[in-house]
């Protein structure tokens, strides 16, 4: 009865072990946003 209760614990150890390993990192990206409008530039127009 000891063995197999150690053996059970030591499965569900290992199957934990697994299972947090087998964790993946989920990625993202940002992405800055346009602006609405540009400002003016000086063309020269008005000298």
């Amino acid at each position: 009865m000891s063995k197999s209760i150690k053996l059970l614990a030591t499965l569900g150890f290992v199957a934990l072990v697994a299972a947090c390993a087998n964790e993946q990192q989920e990625e993202f990206v940002v992405v800055d946003p346009e602006p609405i409008s540009t400002e003016p530039t000086y063309t020269g127009k008005y000298n």
